[in-house]
């Protein structure tokens, strides 16, 4: 299905494709950014659950569950493409039950340049159903999608 928006983060990363893909295939990890109060995240936390796979193989679940002002915030994921240590792409499937962005596919690419490791991450989205959050997402979407792809992005500069 085409998701009408895209956003995407490129930045260096100062280690080896396998070692960036390692890291960034870790999705506790990887988002660790909701997992932790922000202005983003309405100063809420969400959880993240793996099946046994950890999300590291394709077909693999991922669970994000949480509240945000009040409001009970859902979403199921499932590893789309998974080919280490170049490339990962994860999609919602059912419902999603989120306030600025519905669903989304989302992904990194990472590619060599020298000793250096080139990461795109990005996230192709759409937006939330529901009268409510349909217009907090024509507000707030892009900033929030635009965020997460940053977050991930720099996450993993620092940590090299």
């Amino acid at each position: 299905t085409p998701l009408p928006f895209h956003r995407e983060a490129t930045v260096r990363v100062a280690a080896s494709p396998q070692v960036v893909f390692a890291l960034l295939d870790d999705h506790q990890r990887l988002a660790a950014h909701m997992e932790k109060p922000s202005l983003m995240m309405a100063g809420a936390t969400m959880k993240i659950e793996t099946d046994s796979e950890k999300g590291q193989a394709l077909g693999s679940l991922i669970t994000v569950k949480g509240q945000v002002l009040g409001v009970a915030l859902s979403v199921s994921e499932k590893v789309t493409e998974y080919s280490p240590p170049m490339c990962k792409t994860w999609e919602t499937f059912g419902e999603t039950h989120l306030l600025v962005i519905g669903a989304y596919r989302m992904g990194f690419v990472i590619s060599q340049d020298a000793e250096i490791s080139q990461l795109r991450v990005w996230i192709d989205y759409d937006w939330p159903t529901g009268q409510w959050a349909r217009l907090l997402g024509k507000y707030l979407g892009q900033t929030y999608a635009d965020w997460c792809v940053q977050r991930m992005a720099t996450d993993a500069v620092r940590a090299f």
